[in-house]
Parts: C-alpha cells; structure tokens; sequence
C-alpha cells in the first residue's frame, strides 16, 4: 500500500462535539451569528485554535491500536493523509493531541476535502472512514 487517506472524525477521533462546543461558546460570548464568522469574528480561528488547544484532552484521547496502525504504515513507507470537513486549526489540535501529527505527511481539511486529499496522493491511495478500518490494515 502506498497511500492512505484516513478520515480524522471516523478513524482516529472525532472533532464535531468540540467543534461545536466551540461554536456555541463563540455565540454565546461575541453574541454574534456563527454562520457568518469571517464577517462577525475576524480572529475566529486563532480564538478556535486557543479553545481547541485548551480543551482537546477533554474531547479527544488517543487509541492505541489506531496509533499502532498508523505507525505501522508509516514504518512500511504508505503516505498517510488526512481529512476533514472542520477548520484547519482544530483538526492540527486534534492531531496533536491523538498523537498522530507527525505520521501525518498531508492534511486536507473543510469543504472537497477527501477529493483535494486524493488529488495530492493519487488515484490508488486506500480511503479509511472508520477505526476498525485502520486497525485492519496491514
């Protein structure tokens, strides 16, 4: 296998509860609409970063086997990339904090985020959704 593209919120943790935490925090504290942040809360993601950082040991916590796997595929040359439709900020938090950032050789996250994935390792690269799909390969 030479490429894997894992999908963060199914195989390794899963960021939407904090995601949405954070977003509910954000409209709570700014009092603004979440559906336009850019416009609203021009420093979201700095801000999304500092609660994910903050919070990430809460929400996420690494998996032993899914760490197993991705280091075995690492070890056996696979180019392992991720993907994600939340913010960039708080899937490199989430990363970090499952452990699993640095066999992580690309990241593709937000909108068409599998589709940029797999344009970057190509055609044969092995789609993972979910954890019993990554503790499986071999």
């Amino acid at each position: 296998m030479t490429a894997v593209a894992v999908d963060l919120d199914g195989a390794l943790g899963d960021t939407r509860r904090l995601w949405e935490d954070w977003l509910e925090d954000a409209r709570r504290r700014a009092r603004i609409d979440v559906t336009a942040l850019d416009d609203e809360l021009p420093n979201w993601r700095q801000l999304l970063q500092r609660f994910a950082e903050e919070r990430a040991p809460v929400y996420l916590r690494p998996d032993a086997e899914a760490s197993a796997a991705l280091r075995r595929l690492h070890a056996g040359g696979a180019t392992i990339g991720v993907f994600t439709d939340a913010p960039e900020e708080l899937a490199r938090v989430a990363l970090a904090q499952l452990g699993a950032a640095r066999r992580v050789d690309a990241l593709e996250t937000g909108g068409d985020a599998l589709e940029r994935l797999l344009a970057r390792l190509g055609a044969d690269a092995r789609v993972v959704r979910t954890r019993a799909q990554l503790v499986g390969l071999r």
